[in-house]
């Protein structure tokens, strides 16, 4: 899905007659991140002769997460205007998504937040990112409990341009849309190459190589006893359960 929306992105990047696009996802929900029924099946390992299946090589988990980076380090340095319409969940990569667009129209009760760290650990994702745009101590918050929460609790830290009721986020977002658009589209590539090469001064120098390394080396952890191990419960249990089972774990009663 990620390299289909690359190519759609690609073909309007080369359309002068478009200067805003919007990203929005089927049924209202944005995005809920990766299916973890396909869990580290996306390095293509494999079973031997023997049937045991083969753990992934750290070459091939770097090339593979390189390239999944590469979409999103072309989307911040997207030529148009991109605008966010959010709505149900941003999840994992759909919360970056949300986060690197130019303009974010975020419903109320959308779901945000990184899960996934609770499966490969806090150094998951465009780490640079999430602590500038983010702020540090919410970007940890996050990171190191993999908790998720509703996009109201952040209206007032102007993570997103507008957080509002579920029902306008699409007239809100088309009207934005329709606002950019009326800027130059020469003006807009220029100021988004500013743009960038203030935020790359600023906020994500080493971003480019941090982001899909420190995912290669967090999809090779060792779980100690006592550790949630998604990959194991999965297999034994199966993909809802092993979620079912993961929030328990994770849960820890309010003092």
């Amino acid at each position: 899905m990620r390299q289909q929306l690359g190519a759609f992105l690609d073909d309007l990047a080369f359309d002068d007659a478009v200067k805003v696009v919007v990203l929005r996802g089927a049924g209202g929900i944005f995005s809920t991140g990766a299916d973890m029924n396909n869990a580290y099946a996306w390095y293509g390992e494999g079973a031997t002769e023997s049937g045991k299946m083969r753990r992934p090589s750290q070459r091939r988990r770097l090339l593979v997460d390189r390239k999944t980076f590469d979409f999103y380090h072309a989307f911040l340095g997207y030529p148009k205007v991109t605008v966010a319409e959010v709505s149900g969940f941003a999840l994992g990569g759909g919360f970056e998504l949300a986060l690197m667009a130019d303009l974010a129209v975020v419903a109320r009760d959308t779901v945000i937040g990184m899960p996934a760290t609770r499966f490969l650990g806090p150094a998951l994702g465009s780490l640079h990112m999430f602590f500038h745009r983010l702020g540090p101590v919410l970007a940890r918050r996050l990171l190191l409990t993999g908790d998720t929460i509703e996009a109201g609790e952040v209206a007032h830290l102007g993570v997103f341009t507008e957080v509002v009721e579920p029902e306008a986020v699409a007239a809100r977002a088309a009207w934005w849309a329709e606002k950019a658009s009326r800027m130059p589209a020469d003006g807009i590539v220029m100021a988004k190459e500013a743009f960038r090469l203030v935020e790359q001064l600023q906020g994500y120098q080493g971003e480019e190589v941090l982001s899909y390394l420190f995912h290669a080396y967090g999809t090779n952890l060792q779980f100690d006893d006592g550790d949630f191990n998604f990959v194991k419960v999965r297999s034994e249990h199966g993909t809802k359960r092993a979620f079912e089972l993961r929030d328990a774990h994770f849960e820890v009663p309010e003092q």
